[in-house]
């Protein structure tokens, strides 16, 4: 097993700024031999996190977000980090589902969440002096690994 490997990616929280964390992605999950599928899969879901982050975090007021991809055999895990306002997913765990819920009865940002979860393996949200959301992609062959 080779040792986990990291690449940091730091960016001021401005929409303009996306398609530069959507390149790098797509680079760093090539050379992993991630599907063309996989790898559009997961750079809508790393924009859905961006933008939350954009959008929400820093109330329209200058702010840093910081992206981490963490390279390992088995998978790719992304982190999309803020240092701003933490948001709350659900007050209410049971609301927390969304199958069966029409478009109005999905709450601001849950739907963004919703799409995040049905395009990875994983995606875990924790609040600490900000939100950082782990995005976490599985690889499907390990014996191509190069």
């Amino acid at each position: 097993m080779t040792k986990d490997r990291q690449v940091l990616l730091s960016v001021p929280a401005q929409a303009e700024y996306v398609d530069l964390i959507r390149l790098t992605l797509y680079g760093i999950a090539s050379k992993m031999k991630y599907s063309f599928e996989e790898i559009e899969d997961m750079k809508v879901a790393v924009s859905e996190a961006v933008n939350n982050a954009v959008l929400h975090a820093y109330g329209g007021e200058d702010g840093i977000i910081e992206v981490s991809f963490a390279v390992s055999d088995e998978e790719l895990a992304i982190t999309v980090r803020d240092h701003g306002v933490s948001f709350a997913p659900s007050a209410n765990p049971e609301s927390a589902a969304l199958h069966g819920k029409s478009i109005d009865e999905i709450q601001s940002g849950g739907l963004g969440l919703y799409l995040m979860q049905a395009l990875m393996d994983r995606v875990e949200v924790k609040h600490d002096g900000g939100t950082a959301v782990i995005l976490t992609k599985k690889r499907a062959r390990s014996e191509e690994t190069a």
